[in-house]
């Protein structure tokens, strides 16, 4: 078996146009993937310098491996089955600024850079007042990133060969906008001058993104047969879904600089990204909520399981279609395209995805996944979702039962206890469960007929079984 460096395999010679934060698997499987396929069909040219935004990380074996690794894409499209293994050669530098100040440094000073890519964390994008280094890095993302831009700034000055387009990919909202913020208060901290705020503000284009790709990461189970299709050791191989979705409200500079919605990608450019984020929480991630604790009481144990399972399969269906869908609107778009590739990607036969692993923190993925859709079907409609609800009912029944290790808040965990010592039950546990405002930031006895409706679900799970129960929706 070849061990994997450039010296056993043939690989483009890119000149670096690309910073990145972050050389974990969710990067190197999405935005990498997108910049290795320009690279080789579209003659994008651009390669990336990988930073560890950490002292602890990988860059050391990408070192050693020369910046290459494989990605292996699984899943199904088009109801076609997809299996392909890809050599990805678009990263030309791997640093560690802990032990290479000069290199990271360095590649501010370079006009060729115009890209920043990152993903170091929800928690990654943070101001720390403490963080106020005399000499050295900063401690935080965003603190290094200050440093380095202003570096440029002094190096390239108030010119277009500064120019640069910064595109976070953390999991939180307005992250670019958060980020921008991050870097102006450490400007103002560390007394960086009104010019380099100027600069910041005219010439550094920040894009608020929308990231949607499955990763699983490193296929540890599989690695036996995945090395014999490679012909390669390879220890930074990263697994991922076919599906990918990448949303940036983004300006001129940005498409002009990162064109991948001209080449076939699902990268949309868009003026904002709110209906897209409704969309892929309440769809995805609220079919996700909604089918756990359904499923886990059906003795179902994985996603795919349940959207296969005749009854409850069909239940999660008419959850999205006849009580989400509704109440999502997209520019130009229909959000049932969206809803089918979300139930393709839970069928997906190669990924396992356990639904107790999903049941973490249940109780506040409903509210905010959850919820919105319920209380926006009642505004539209003028009636209650009723699987929507019953899926609340089988929520509560899971923590009711105590025959499922769930993990969540302490409160949450503590709260149920005490129903279950009280042996509440129908419409008794009901009202205790939706008139604490701790739960679900308001009281939902004030909506009118929801406590009736969730006791009547309740009632029935707990006295039937769950398929019976279902059947009577």
């Amino acid at each position: 078996m070849k061990t994997l460096n450039r010296s056993t395999h043939t690989s483009l010679s890119l000149t670096t146009r690309i910073l990145q934060f972050g050389e974990g698997n969710f990067l190197r499987a999405f935005v990498d993937w997108m910049v290795h396929e320009m690279n080789t069909a579209h003659g994008y040219a651009s390669g990336v310098a990988v930073i560890q935004p950490i002292d602890r990380g990988m860059v050391q074996v990408l070192a050693q491996q020369g910046g290459l690794y494989h990605h292996v894409m699984q899943g199904v499209e088009a109801g076609e089955t997809v299996d392909k293994i890809v050599l990805n050669d678009s990263i030309q530098q791997a640093i560690n600024p802990f032990e290479d100040e000069g290199g990271f440094f360095a590649l501010a000073e370079s006009e060729d850079v115009k890209l920043v890519f990152s993903n170091t964390t929800e928690a990654g994008i943070q101001f720390n007042s403490d963080d106020h280094p005399m000499d050295g890095l900063a401690i935080t993302f965003p603190g290094k990133l200050t440093q380095w831009l202003h570096r440029r700034f002094e190096q390239l000055g108030d010119s277009e060969s500064s120019e640069l387009g910064v595109v976070p990919c953390e999991l939180i909202e307005a992250n670019g906008d958060k980020l921008k913020s991050c870097i102006q208060e450490y400007a103002t901290l560390w007394k960086l001058g009104g010019d380099f705020q100027d600069w910041l503000g005219r010439r550094v284009h920040f894009a608020n993104t929308l990231v949607d790709r499955i990763v699983p990461g490193y296929p540890k189970a599989e690695m036996t047969e995945i090395k014999s299709r490679m012909g390669f050791e390879d220890q930074l191989v990263v697994k991922s879904e076919t599906f990918h979705l990448f949303v940036l409200e983004g300006d001129d500079f940005l498409q002009e600089h990162f064109p991948a919605h001209r080449y076939g990608f699902n990268v949309k450019y868009v003026d904002s990204i709110a209906p897209y984020r409704t969309q892929k929480v309440r769809i995805l991630n609220g079919a996700h909520t909604s089918m756990v604790p359904v499923g886990l009481l059906s003795g179902l144990a994985t996603v795919r399981e349940t959207v296969e399972d005749p009854v409850v399969g069909e239940f999660v269906r008419q959850c999205i279609f006849d009580e989400i869908v509704p109440t999502i609107s997209l520019p130009d778009e229909d959000p049932k395209v969206f809803a089918e590739q979300v139930l393709s990607r839970f069928a997906n036969p190669f990924i396992r995805h356990e639904l107790i692993a999903i049941s973490l923190n249940s109780i506040s993925k409903w509210r905010v996944r959850v919820l919105p859709t319920v209380l926006d079907f009642l505004d539209t409609k003028g009636t209650l979702p009723k699987r929507l609800v019953f899926s609340l009912a089988a929520l509560i029944q899971l923590h009711l039962s105590g025959d499922f290790q769930l993990k969540d808040d302490e409160e949450v965990l503590a709260f149920f206890g005490d129903l279950r010592t009280q042996q509440l039950t129908g419409g008794d546990a009901t009202m205790q469960v939706l008139k604490n405002e701790s739960l679900w930031g308001q009281n939902l006895t004030a909506i009118d007929g929801f406590v009736d409706l969730v006791s009547e679900c309740l009632e029935s799970i707990s006295t039937t079984s769950i398929a019976s129960a279902l059947s009577r929706l």
